[in-house]
């Protein structure tokens, strides 16, 4: 495919039936992330303050449905008021409150749906998160030179509360081993001492292993999320003082989660 497709023409790669490969759905993404979208206004004026997007739900999650140009907008038939934005601009704009857009609802086969955790990917930077879906589990790599040493430098840390684990396989690149990050808080000074602690340990992973620090206080993060939920810390400085692991306390800002990048 070449760099210069635009939505409409990716689109027909991933519409349902004639889907292609995740390469269309991130070349989609990418060709969303710099072209503008039709978003259609259930009430109001595009920039009153009585706008409002319409939705649709979609096996249970919610879509902001929108024309990919000026074309299929008359094409769909909406007699309503629209507001035309940036890609990059809606998708930062949905994400946060967990809605996607519906590119085309109109289309032959209903459109194309881009749910919140890709929008964030839209909004963040494609080249910054791992392409979903993501394939999430518990790590069965043997470095425990690595485990030892940044279980070490934990404790001479005080800014780090807990740390956790998870082996990630994006839809698109390498596998990697990511490592979840619980901070007593999010000042910069605490965000700096997490990073120097990760750029210490990580000398002790294997050559080749590729490694990334997720921020545990992230909402919107699915390593984090699925770390909250499914693991327990193999570093904990407050386990003894409490009853079990996993108790909720104060919450940081942090790195986010990507590809896996130096430190």
């Amino acid at each position: 495919m070449s760099a210069g497709e635009s939505v409409d023409q990716l689109l027909r790669r991933v519409s349902p039936g004639a889907y292609d490969t995740f390469e269309s759905y991130e070349a989609l993404l990418q060709a969303l992330a710099g072209s503008r979208l039709w978003m259609l206004l259930w009430n109001g004026q595009a920039g009153s303050p009585d706008a409002q997007y319409g939705n649709m739900e979609v096996a249970g999650y919610g879509y902001a449905p929108c024309a990919t140009s000026a074309q299929e907008l008359a094409a769909s038939g909406w007699s309503r008021a629209h507001e035309v934005v940036g890609g990059r601009d809606i998708a930062a704009a949905l994400f946060p409150d967990r809605w996607g857009i519906w590119l085309n609802p109109h289309a032959p086969g209903g459109g194309v749906g881009i749910p919140w955790l890709d929008l964030r990917r839209v909004a963040v930077g494609l080249d910054q998160l791992p392409a979903g879906p993501l394939s999430i589990g518990e790590p069965t790599l043997e470095i425990p030179q690595f485990y030892a040493l940044l279980t070490q430098n934990a404790h001479l840390t005080p800014a780090v509360r807990s740390l956790r684990r998870a082996w990630v396989r994006p839809a698109l690149g390498v596998p990697y081993l990511a490592i979840g990050l619980e901070l007593y808080d999010s000042s910069p000074a605490s965000v700096q001492t997490a990073r120097r602690m990760m750029a210490q340990s990580v000398a002790a992973v294997p050559e080749g292993l590729p490694v990334s620090s997720v921020a545990m206080a992230d909402d919107y993060d699915p390593v984090a999320m699925w770390l909250r939920r499914q693991s327990r810390p193999f570093f904990d400085r407050d386990a003894q003082p409490r009853a079990g692991y996993g108790a909720p306390g104060p919450q940081a800002g942090g790195f986010g989660y990507g590809y896996p990048r130096p430190f």
